[in-house]
């Protein structure tokens, strides 16, 4: 399907939840102060384009490209980021908020995770090498054959992630937060 191109714009303010983001290919858009909770971008190719203070809780994003975007101080409550076109797929998160947001079975190596609210997100099977998580609440988080390799928690709290299921080789933890490597062992740390 051949999507019209829209190069180049900004759009400010705007209620998609009523009115339908129109299917297209999005290129070096920003988009500011968008609500798009429980909308449909189902199908939308967004390259890299800029989203700063939208709503994306709830959307659907089936299908949709996302390509060198950026997501600075958004809420993606429950998204289900692996229903999304993932050829290509990347994206930075700055101040966001993505909790019960999905990124199963996805390749997302090297994603920035800056100062986000990452509670009970799924990375189940998701190649999450190379991520970055400053600054991060991982609470409740489920990492399940995740591959975590380099990936850096260094600045991450809440996380449990148990080494014999994961691949931690090389990735970077704190030592305050190294308790939540041990959860799995109901070992008692004084």
């Amino acid at each position: 399907m051949d999507l019209p191109l829209l190069l180049d714009k900004t759009f400010s303010a705007e209620n998609y939840t009523k009115t339908l983001l129109p299917k297209a290919e999005y290129d070096n858009c920003s988009f500011i102060d968008c609500d798009f909770s429980n909308a449909d971008v189902s199908n939308i190719s967004f390259l890299e384009c800029e989203f700063t203070n939208c709503n994306f809780s709830n959307a659907n994003i089936k299908h949709t490209t996302f390509n060198n975007v950026q997501f600075n101080n958004c809420k993606l409550l429950g998204l289900h980021f692996h229903d999304c076109n993932d050829f290509l797929l990347s994206f930075t998160f700055n101040s966001c908020s993505l909790n019960l947001a999905s990124f199963t079975n996805l390749n997302i190596k090297d994603t920035p995770f800056l100062n986000c609210n990452l509670q009970q997100v799924d990375f189940t099977k998701t190649n999450i090498s190379k991520a970055i998580f400053t600054d991060c609440d991982l609470k409740n988080a489920v990492f399940d054959n995740t591959n975590l390799e380099k990936a850096d928690l260094r600045s991450a709290i809440n996380y449990s992630i148990n080494p014999e299921i994961n691949n931690i080789n090389q990735a970077k933890f704190s030592k305050e937060q190294i308790f939540g490597l041990l959860n799995t062992y109901n070992i008692i740390i004084e």
